[in-house]
């Protein structure tokens, strides 16, 4: 395919086989490839021009198809892609943010994280009609975000969340300075995702080859911080229908799963554990006997209160229905991770992109029937639960007995000129995506990052349609966004 270059997850390839082609052509190409965008970037290029660099994953076959567009100094504009497919909204919307080059005819060309105070947001007219404004300051510890509701009565028409309150500068920190911190930091729930999508990215731009073992501890914590959310999320969930035994139950469970990553790492979010080239903690016989036997307890403890919970007429009658996101509409926007899934968009980078690891591990993929609801989203993440002290018990008892190495290999490598590399990482929320580009001088020249809820605000903007306005903290938290993640 000569328009377009193929490669594999965690792969790196020569930044110069990468096709150039006109914006129009590009276009149109995406069109008929008619693959999923996983990324959409501009990078500034020689003589004040512009580069577009664009992903498409063919998740049934575990490839990634890259090529890019090269905008001359003149060149301000180009047609719209999410007019042919919607997907694309938020990927345009960035990308003219970032470089002024404006999409025609794209249908909301709103600021991703940018804005100011006379921000346009969308307005209905009507004797009912009503605005509801919340935010961007919240009570508690919420991070910032302002969602403004088109109301007739207590029912919402619309939702509009603008965001971009937290807006550091990740990826311009990382090029400065491209350490594991500062990876572990993009978002404060996905530490293990994140720093795990940097290392890869990284250590195949340096071609560092990490142990079997280390590999073995980095599922292990990717999987156990997927059950510690999972399970905060179910707790969050009792509590916003009031149903606050389950909170009590999940809370103090949670507690559990996220100390024992405190025995491995000494950080209940796994701060430190990950590091360019492998690991920096092994774990013993003993501390591997404790998690397998505190898993074991966590895993009866959060079936036992689901079980509870949905025998309740009271407490299903406030997750069925609730919130409710298509098929059709989650598959047309483009959501991705436990959200998608839950509409029956079955998208998992653990099994589209499958790595020796996880395919050693022969698990099963978890699937249930999706009606895209909250009701679909508690079910899922409580399979999910399931599967993942399922995968961490295996990888315990492989570290107890095989593998007997080194967690750590030496890191410090120059990078390898003109390359191009990407990872894709499943977090708990879902599909996350860093790319690393390297310059003729072997320097860091590009890095973009992009977190499962860059894809799926809009999806929370939607499920709350045609709810009363009081379900919003329900749908909220059965998403669950993350604000920083989106914001970078």
């Amino acid at each position: 395919m000569r328009n377009w270059v193929i490669t594999k997850n965690n792969g790196r390839i020569d930044l110069n086989s990468i096709p150039e082609l006109t914006i129009q052509e590009l276009r149109l190409e995406i069109i008929k490839m008619n693959k999923r965008v996983i990324a959409f970037f501009g990078q500034n290029w020689s003589d004040n021009k512009v580069k577009l660099f664009v992903v498409l994953a063919d998740d049934k076959n575990a490839e990634l198809y890259v090529s890019s567009a090269l905008f001359l100094n003149n060149e301000k504009t180009y047609e719209s892609i999410t007019k042919d497919i919607p997907s694309f909204h938020v990927f345009e919307r960035e990308f003219y943010e970032q470089f002024n080059i404006e999409p025609i005819g794209h249908p909301w060309l709103k600021p991703v994280r940018s804005h100011k105070k006379d921000y346009d947001f969308f307005k209905m007219d009507g004797d009912e009609i009503h605005q509801v404004a919340v935010g961007p300051i919240h009570a508690g510890v919420i991070e910032p975000g302002h969602f403004r509701f088109m109301c007739n009565g207590e029912m919402v028409y619309h939702l509009e969340i603008m965001l971009g309150y937290q807006n550091r500068g990740i990826e311009k920190l990382i090029l400065a300075n491209p350490t594991n911190q500062l990876a572990e930091s993009i978002c404060g729930d996905s530490v293990i995702g994140h720093n795990l999508a940097f290392s890869n990215v990284i250590e195949s731009l340096k071609d560092i080859k990490i142990t079997k073992r280390a590999r073995l501890i980095r599922t292990l914590a990717l999987e156990m911080e997927r059950i510690g959310i999972h399970i905060g999320d179910l707790g969050a969930i009792s509590g916003d229908i009031a149903y606050l035994m389950g909170a009590s139950v999940f809370g103090a469970t949670r507690t559990l799963v996220i100390n024992t990553m405190l025995e491995f790492s000494g950080s209940r979010f796994g701060r430190g554990l990950v590091n360019i080239g492998g690991v920096n903690f092994d774990i013993d016989d003993k501390k591997i006997d404790n998690a397998i036997k505190t898993l074991n307890k966590v895993e009866k403890d959060v079936s036992r209160m689901v079980k509870t919970m949905l025998k309740s007429s009271s407490v299903v009658s406030r997750l069925e229905k609730t919130g409710v996101v298509s098929y059709e509409k989650a598959k047309e926007i483009g959501l991705v991770g436990m959200a998608g899934r839950a509409c029956g968009v079955d998208l998992d980078s653990r099994f589209d992109f499958i790595d020796e690891i996880y395919e050693s591990l022969n698990i099963e993929r978890k699937n249930i029937k999706a009606k895209g609801d909250v009701n679909s989203r508690f079910k899922l993440r409580y399979r999910e639960i399931k599967q993942s002290i399922s995968i961490a018990i295996k990888i315990l008892n492989i570290l107890k007995t095989d593998f007997k190495e080194d967690v750590i290999v030496d890191g410090n490598f120059d990078y390898k000129k003109d390359s191009f590399a990407i990872s894709v990482v499943e977090g708990w929320r879902g599909e996350i995506v860093h790319i690393g580009i390297t310059d003729m001088n072997s320097n860091l020249s590009r890095y973009k990052i992009k977190d499962a809820s860059f894809n799926n605000w809009y999806g929370l903007a939607l499920a709350v349609r045609n709810n009363g306005i009081s379900d919003f903290p329900l749908c909220n938290k059965s998403f669950n966004l993350s604000y920083s993640g989106n914001d970078l």
